[in-house]
């Protein structure tokens, strides 16, 4: 089966970075504040193309819906959103589409050639089993060559029939990582990959359903962040981002789970955990870790060491909910904050007081 071009994704429509982006920030907002558009994330993306005037034909549909409307039609942007802005996913989702009805389409012609191979086998079967309990048969040679003739041309259907199923059956494995890499690709965080915050807050309050004994929660928070990429700009503060990401996938314990919660917010989810104690001593060894942290500035040689965090934790207790758990860690987090930073908090074994 020939395999259609991949469409681009989102993130290879929108490359711009941080600067530019803003850029096209402050063109979209006014747009939608000058035709009363809520600025929500489908009307923003619709906008924020129309201000980068990399789709001729949405801007004009835009224009005319603007000048015909007093409110902009809701059914409007949602049918424009799928045609210009997530055009690619779904194509590529029609695509994966296809290619399991074509697979599908090809075994179930395969199944019926042999089944009609096997019904035409059976016939010239029964017929000569009959043929060979006469008494006196006529032609005995011409019986047997025609069983024999039968029974090849069986074996070679056969043969044909399991090839194309060999081949099916490779085509099914190349179809299902296809379905899993995107199934990861929708749960992961594209910059650090680790679970994003939709991922992480899902599969948390699966776990909170289940048995709570041993659920910690570690909430971590990167002092400082917004000066660091005031200072040394967008892409070195991604940079850093990606370093703590290959940190919590490095150090996780088995079966503990990380996440993306914000911009330089991170979450891990420790199970099998037999105290505060524990989780404290993996946010110890993280904290050393991240402290130990050198970037260097390429346009300047710089190397930076001064990269730290604050963190938070929390036990799981009986009526949590995903909020209340994530507030308790959270609450410790911005504690750590105010005692200094750097430090993980509470820093023995005394339940966590919450601000």
């Amino acid at each position: 089966m020939s395999q259609p071009p991949k469409p681009p994704s989102l993130l290879e429509l929108y490359p711009e970075e941080t600067r530019e982006a803003a850029e096209l920030l402050k063109q979209a907002v006014p747009h939608m504040v000058r035709h009363s558009i809520p600025p929500n994330p489908v009307h923003y993306a619709l906008w924020y193309t129309y201000s980068k005037g990399m789709e001729p034909e949405l801007n004009r549909r835009l224009d005319k819906i603007t000048g015909d409307f007093d409110v902009f039609p809701p059914e409007s942007a949602i049918k424009l959103f799928r045609e210009y802005i997530i055009r690619g996913e779904l194509e590529e989702a029609r695509q994966g589409q296809q290619q399991v009805i074509e697979l599908v389409d090809d075994i179930e012609g395969d199944v019926n050639r042999s089944v009609r191979g096997s019904e035409s086998f059976q016939n010239s079967l029964a017929a000569g089993l009959a043929a060979l309990h006469e008494p006196i048969i006529d032609d005995l040679p011409s019986v047997l060559n025609h069983l024999q003739e039968s029974t090849q041309l069986m074996q070679e259907q056969q043969e044909q029939f399991l090839y194309r199923l060999r081949s099916a059956q490779s085509e099914i494995q190349h179809l299902r990582h296809q379905l899993e890499r995107a199934q990861l690709a929708a749960t992961l965080d594209g910059l650090t990959q680790v679970f994003n915050r939709h991922a992480f807050i899902r599969l948390l309050e699966q776990h909170l359903k289940g048995n709570r004994d041993g659920l910690a929660l570690v909430m971590l928070d990167i002092d400082h962040f917004k000066q660091f990429n005031d200072q040394f700009g967008h892409p070195l503060g991604d940079r850093v981002l990606q370093h703590v990401g290959q940190l919590l996938r490095e150090l996780l314990p088995p079966r503990a789970m990380a996440g993306r919660y914000g911009g330089e917010e991170f979450c891990v989810l420790l199970r099998d955990c037999k105290g505060l104690d524990v989780a404290r001593a993996f946010a110890e060894q993280l904290r050393g870790k991240m402290q130990a942290l050198r970037v260097k500035v390429r346009r300047t040689d710089q190397v930076l060491d001064t990269i730290t965090a604050s963190f938070g934790l929390a036990l799981a207790e009986p009526g949590d909910t995903v909020e209340s758990f994530i507030t308790r860690a959270d609450d410790a987090l911005y504690q750590a904050k105010r005692n200094g930073r750097n430090q993980v908090h509470p820093p023995t074994s005394e339940p966590v007081l919450t601000a």
